[in-house]
């Protein structure tokens, strides 16, 4: 049988050399493997009656968190980045390497003391999905866990949400 791992291909030196770039791409183009991802990423949510709310992140997150909140009858609440979003937004800027960049979510968007779990397709540094936990408790929601599609362990991403319960179904070592 075959795992997730087995539906991601791995492009060397990309986009620059030393670089091992992990392509979801070849996941979601293989119904086996999209479904076996949405599958994995769904038990590691755990018990759905401890969720109220499916949060994705632009714009991965949408195509993994959006399935995931409809199997498990969820609402699917949408990060975006700063502008994208039609009514009145509360923002969180963050750093990137070289500059930052601003996240958006609708005022409406999370109730206070709604559980909400986090879905991104991949953890990388952590800055954008800690700025998304930040606008998750402004409004205040709990985000009780965390899930990615893949990691990248070796940029640390996690010491970014510290405290939080961060599952991910694949993890690499590398960056």
């Amino acid at each position: 049988m075959k795992k997730v791992e087995d539906y991601v291909r791995t492009i060397p030196d990309f986009p620059e050399p030393g670089i091992m770039f992990r392509d979801v791409t070849s996941v979601l183009a293989d119904a086996d493997g999209l479904e076996l991802a949405i599958n994995e990423m769904q038990k590691l949510i755990g018990d759905p009656n401890e969720v109220d709310v499916i949060v994705g992140l632009e714009s991965r997150g949408f195509i993994f968190g959006m399935p995931l909140a409809y199997n498990l009858h969820k609402p699917f609440v949408l990060v975006r980045k700063k502008g994208k979003l039609p009514c009145e937004t509360i923002e969180q800027t963050y750093d990137l390497e070289y500059g930052s960049a601003t996240i958006e979510m609708h005022k409406d968007s999370i109730k206070p003391g709604q559980k909400v779990v986090v879905v991104d397709d991949l953890i990388a540094t952590g800055g954008t999905v800690a700025a998304a936990v930040k606008l998750i408790e402004k409004l205040g929601g709990t985000v009780t866990k965390c899930v990615f599609l893949m990691e990248l362990a070796g940029l640390k991403g996690r010491e970014q949400l510290k405290g939080y319960d961060v599952e991910t179904v694949i993890a690499y070592e590398g960056k």
